[in-house]
C-alpha cells in the first residue's frame, strides 16, 4: 500500500451491509457465513461505538407490492417469497449487533431516502440495489463527518459488499475489508481487492491498528 491508500482510522467509518435477520442461518434468504461473521462485526461495532466514530448500517427493504425489487428477485417476490420484506421481523438488523433488542426500522423514512439515526454517529440507510452509494445519501453523510476511510463488513461479499467497495474506491475513499466479518469472501476476490490497495485484514488486526492510531496525539 502507499500513502494515499493507507487507512486513516482517526477519520474512519464502519459500514455494515445487509446484516439482516433474513440472511442468517435457517432464514428465508440464508447466506452461508453471515451468522458466523456476526461476532466479528459486533467487535468492530463495539470499538467504533466506544470511540464515537461513524457507523452506517446499509440495508435492503423490499416493498410488498414488489415495485422496488431488483430484477433477479422480482419473480420470486411476486410468487410469494417473503425476503427482506417491509415491516417484517426478518428485515430488521440482526439482534446480535446490539446490546439491547429494541432497534426497529423507520421503514417509511428509509424507503423515502432518509437517514435513520440510532445515535449522533450511528445510522441506518436503505439502498435500492447492490451498491451502498447508488441512489443513497451515504456519500453526503460521510462528508458531513469528514470521513476518508471506510471499514466494510457484512453480507454477502460477491454482491453488495464488493459493489460497495468498488463504489468507495471510485470516490477516493481509503478502503478496509474485515475478512472474517464478511460472508462469501473467496481467495480470488481477496487478491483482486489487494491489487487495488484495499486493506484486507482480520478484525483483530484492524482493531489493533485502529487502537494504535487513535492513541497517537
Amino acid at each position: 500500500m502507499n500513502r494515499y491508500t493507507m487507512p486513516n482510522f482517526k477519520s474512519s467509518a464502519l459500514i455494515t451491509i445487509d446484516t439482516q435477520r433474513d440472511t442468517l442461518d435457517g432464514q428465508p434468504l440464508e447466506i452461508k457465513g453471515t451468522t458466523q461473521a456476526l461476532p466479528y462485526i459486533k467487535e468492530l461495532l463495539d470499538f467504533f461505538r466506544a470511540h464515537q466514530l461513524p457507523i452506517v448500517h446499509i440495508v435492503r427493504i423490499y416493498k410488498k407490492d414488489g415495485t422496488n425489487v431488483d430484477l433477479c428477485r422480482k419473480e420470486s417476490v411476486e410468487n410469494g417469497a417473503e425476503l427482506l420484506m417491509e415491516n417484517t421481523v426478518g428485515t430488521e438488523l440482526a439482534k446480535e449487533l446490539f446490546d439491547k433488542d429494541d432497534i426497529h426500522f423507520n421503514t417509511k423514512l428509509l424507503l423515502d431516502g432518509g437517514i435513520q439515526y440510532l445515535s449522533n454517529y450511528e445510522v441506518i440507510i436503505y439502498k435500492p440495489r447492490w451498491g451502498a452509494f447508488y441512489q443513497t445519501p451515504l456519500n453526503e453523510f460521510l462528508h458531513k463527518y469528514e470521513v476518508d476511510t471506510l471499514v466494510f463488513s457484512g453480507c454477502n461479499y460477491p454482491n453488495c459488499p464488493r459493489t460497495s467497495i468498488y463504489e468507495a474506491g471510485e470516490r477516493d475513499y481509503k478502503v478496509v475489508l474485515a475478512e472474517d466479518a464478511v460472508s462469501g469472501l473467496y481467495e480470488q476476490g481477496k487478491k483482486e481487492l489487494q491489487n487495488i490497495d484495499v486493506w484486507v485484514k482480520p478484525t483483530a488486526e484492524i482493531l489493533k491498528e485502529a487502537t494504535h492510531a487513535l492513541s497517537e496525539t
